[in-house]
């Protein structure tokens, strides 16, 4: 009886490490050729992708989740900040239309209020008032358990990112950073990072090598203390780790809520070529359950961006090309999920 319960426990644990470890992938809409919601919710299911990310609440995707069982991100608009967290009956009523009239039939797993807001802009004040807002009409409607509220920074929040024990927040970021910090330690939630080593390889390519960034590299690249490390990717989520610890965040665990590798519009760097490795190799990172040096055996639960090319996209030319899939719903890559 004990060598049953004992295997039963292991396989219990099993079971958890991977939903921990899970690859999810980002839904954006900006193109005026992606087929219907529905199609794409069957070409999640079809490859076996369990989590999902949105940018804002779209009822025809929201619709188009019901009765699945894929995990949902979903973000607060960054444009929507300022009015729920000046109203907390705007807060209310968003969870409301967005959350409530669609659960338990949608998975909801996260919140992310703001997607890589900038210091400098209006809405950064509003943030974590914004999600203390949300957090509170969750709770009044008995789903602050289920659902997690955090917001989706980018690493450039950092003011030392080398060597990763060394990581930590730069001053400017740092009155933004402490109050959301200490709000995902009292609410048990994750801080979600966007990690993208495209651009840290191409914004020093004189001292960051393509081997280090695609997770090609043979051996240790960056020896820091008693932790190596072979790829960029790791490095940019122990600085992190680093700059919670300094922080008053040593128990918050990060969520990689984006990263991915553009496959055309910056040759050489940005190919198929490149994006399929990277792409392969980040799925094969995270499932194989080695996390990071310095959070070894907590899994890293990542969100590859995007599900498509988005031809409506704003800024540079790579924008465009993040894309697992074409429009057609054709895999660029042959990639496996699991």
């Amino acid at each position: 009886m004990t060598s049953i319960l004992t295997l039963l426990g292991v396989f219990l644990l099993s079971l958890r490490v991977t939903g921990v470890q899970s690859i999810g992938v980002c839904y954006g809409l900006n193109g005026n050729n992606l087929q219907s919601s529905q199609d794409v919710i069957n070409l999640y299911n079809q490859n076996g992708i369990q989590k999902m990310r949105i940018y804002s609440p779209v009822p025809e995707v929201l619709n188009a989740l019901r009765g699945t069982n894929i995990e949902l991100l979903i973000d607060v608009a960054n444009e929507d900040i300022q009015a729920l967290a000046t109203d907390p009956s705007a807060a209310a009523n968003w969870v409301q239309n967005n959350i409530q009239s669609y659960s338990p039939d949608v998975k909801f797993r996260y919140i992310a209020v703001g997607n890589e807001v900038s210091l400098s802009s209006s809405i950064a004040q509003y943030v974590g008032p914004a999600m203390g807002n949300i957090q509170n009409a969750l709770a009044s409607a008995g789903l602050e358990d289920q659902i997690k509220v955090s917001t989706s920074i980018s690493a450039g929040l950092l003011g030392i990112s080398y060597p990763p024990s060394q990581g930590s927040f730069s001053n400017e970021a740092r009155p933004f950073m402490t109050p959301i910090i200490n709000f995902l330690v009292q609410n048990n939630a994750p801080l979600l990072v966007n990690v993208y080593p495209y651009f840290s390889y191409i914004g020093d390519e004189a001292d960051i090598s393509l081997d280090y960034a695609l997770f090609t590299s043979q051996g240790t690249v960056v020896q820091d203390g008693s932790f190596g490390y072979q790829n960029i990717f790791d490095a940019v989520l122990d600085a992190h780790y680093s700059a919670l610890e300094k922080e008053g965040g040593s128990n918050v665990e990060i969520v990689v809520s984006e990263t991915g590798w553009p496959s055309d519009g910056n040759p050489p760097a940005a190919s198929s070529e490149n994006a399929g490795n990277y792409y392969k190799n980040v799925i094969s990172h995270v499932n194989s359950g080695q996390a990071t040096p310095r959070r070894p055996g907590r899994g890293i639960e990542t969100y590859l961006f995007a599900m498509f090319d988005e031809n409506d996209k704003s800024g540079a030319e790579t924008e465009k090309h993040f894309g697992l899939f074409f429009p057609n719903q054709q895999s660029k890559y042959g990639i496996s999920f699991n």
